[in-house]
């Protein structure tokens, strides 16, 4: 697994970091909370997707942190997902499409949300938070 990581090391999109068992624990208490709210129905649906998504990107950046690197990017951490978690490509691709769409309302102000997407990503952002609980402490302490 690492040598995917490395290689992603070596192209400059993530580098070598130590873990830190507060940084990961913070990340994971953040993407906990802010999972949990995008999943009320009285927010709007564009306040749910930016929840849902800073979730997924916070359990995304976990994981990484988790095996010891630091991403140079947003991207990065959904990039890696297939190598620091047991995501499916299909969830995998759920929560890349969420980077995409919300680079676009954040930066043209383009808005595509809808119910089911943002079903889907929370569904997805849940799976990811399972897997975060498996990993166990940092450094296998």
């Amino acid at each position: 697994m690492s040598s995917q990581l490395d290689n992603l090391v070596r192209i400059g999109t993530l580098e070598k970091e130590n873990p830190s068992q507060s940084e990961f624990d913070g990340l994971f208490k953040a993407g906990s909370a802010k999972l949990k709210d995008s999943e009320s129905k009285a927010l709007s649906l564009e306040s749910r997707f930016e929840l849902s998504y800073a979730a997924a990107h916070s359990f995304a950046l976990a994981a990484l942190r988790w095996h010891g690197y630091r991403p140079k990017n947003r991207y990065s951490v959904f990039q890696a997902l297939s190598h620091t978690t047991k995501m499916t490509k299909i969830e995998i691709r759920v929560l890349s499409d969420a980077h995409e769409k919300r680079n676009r309302s954040a930066y043209e102000g383009m808005w595509e949300v809808t119910s089911a997407m943002v079903e889907a990503m929370i569904r997805a952002t849940n799976e990811l938070r399972n897997q975060i609980v498996t990993l166990g402490p940092v450094g296998g302490e």
